[in-house]
């Protein structure tokens, strides 16, 4: 996922690579509830759990080996 950013929808990761919801799971981001994606980008996401810049940015990186 080289083209991952904070602006990233979480929809649209999921829909491109659905191993993403495990992974943000594991990295202690679930974005799926219910069975819907979290609606909102991937910085929103992980801002609405107190995560900081720093921690955000490290998971990007992470996101885009995969």
């Amino acid at each position: 996922m080289k083209t991952v950013s904070r602006d990233s929808l979480v929809e649209d990761l999921v829909k491109a690579n659905p191993e993403v919801v495990r992974f943000l799971i594991i990295e202690g981001l679930p974005c799926v509830i219910c069975g819907e994606p979290f609606w909102g980008s991937l910085g929103e996401l992980a801002s609405q759990k107190g995560w900081d810049d720093a921690r955000i940015d490290r998971l990007i990186d992470k996101m885009r080996t995969l």
